[in-house]
């Protein structure tokens, strides 16, 4: 069955499948332009917050979402929508896959917010088709990604981002539906790179948060440093993704570039964060207790470092970095390493 029911909407219903700050910011923007939202959530606090004072104090406190539909329930968040926004981390976007699954209608489109290797190796977005192919579901997919800081894409700074499909024109007609005045959405071919370039701007993002906890700690951190690593890890992404599917020309666009500068220099970006916080000295176990949100790059560098190996493909940056995480060397060393090796 063809998708074009949606090309009929302008105003869209939309669910989006987790509340965090991203999902949350997403949420706002939508509401903000005329769309119908609703929002899933399994955490008690975030749901009691949205529904009785308008706005998630846990991840976005300053950005009310007024008129947002909360649930806890998420076959009450696919009724009577169009859109499905899969807002949830990487690592459990396949379990929540498998619980909407059975919910899923034939005019719903799946939009994924969550990029990179799935268990296995695969794309999420390859994983998400298995899964509706082996359900007989053949409801469109797309992905997203960009420079998209949620505090200040939530707060109207003006962004881009890319909209991927194997079928370019359901990223058209999600492009020219859910661009805002403030969040311009581009269509394209290659979710694929997109996903891939997504994934792997945590990585760097992770090794440019090393200098500044270093420069905290006063030791060799500082701008030069941080330049070095970043073109470092640019390089590596443009030797290794192509080689896993990406077209080369998505490392220089939003889904590239973009983001992995937004996502490396940020003092939001939770995996720069999560970078500094190892910088400054504690370990990986010590560091991921004091994160508040997830940081995807450790899973994305432990799974790129490993998807390498099997295609035998040298990716030093990558490899310095999980050294680091593994604990065999500091991050001044792994800095060292990065910057010696390009």
């Amino acid at each position: 069955m063809k998708w074009t029911a949606f090309t009929l909407f302008a105003m869209a219903h939309i669910a989006i499948l987790g509340l965090g700050n991203w999902g949350t910011a997403i949420a706002r923007m939508w509401l903000a332009d005329g769309h119908h939202v609703k929002g899933w959530t399994i955490e008690q606090e975030v749901y009691e917050s949205i529904t009785m004072d308008g706005v998630n104090r846990k991840y976005l406190p300053d950005h009310p979402v007024e008129g947002m539909e909360a649930t806890m329930h998420i076959e009450e968040a696919l009724d009577g929508v169009e859109i499905v926004v899969l807002a949830v981390p990487s690592s459990v976007i396949l379990d929540v896959v498998d619980q909407v699954i059975p919910h899923l209608r034939p005019g719903h489109v799946l939009l994924d917010l969550a990029k990179g290797l799935a268990p296995g190796s695969q794309l999420i977005s390859q994983a998400i088709h298995e899964k509706l192919n082996l359900a007989e579901k053949n409801n469109p997919l797309a992905v997203v990604t960009g420079p998209t800081i949620a505090p200040e894409a939530a707060a109207g700074v003006m962004t881009t981002a890319l909209v991927a499909s194997e079928d370019v024109s359901v990223a058209k007609h999600l492009a020219s539906t859910l661009t805002t005045q403030t969040f311009i959405l581009h269509p394209a071919a290659d979710p694929a790179g997109a996903e891939l370039w997504g994934a792997f701007k945590n990585v760097v993002a992770l090794a440019c948060g090393l200098v500044d906890g270093l420069k905290q700690v006063g030791t060799l951190g500082g701008d030069n440093l941080k330049a070095a690593i970043f073109m470092a890890g640019f390089k590596e992404g443009c030797i290794l993704l192509p080689q896993l599917g990406a077209r080369a020309e998505v490392a220089f666009g939003p889904a590239g570039l973009g983001d992995l500068y937004v996502t490396a220099t940020s003092p939001h970006g939770r995996n720069r964060s999560m970078g500094e916080k190892l910088g400054t000295g504690l370990n990986l176990e010590q560091a991921l207790d004091e994160m508040h949100m997830v940081a995807e790059g450790v899973r994305a560098a432990r799974m790129f470092g490993e998807r390498a190996e099997a295609l035998g493909i040298q990716v030093p940056f990558t490899k310095a970095l999980n050294t680091l995480l593994d604990g065999y060397i500091d991050a001044e060393e792994c800095c060292r390493r990065m910057v010696a090796l390009h």
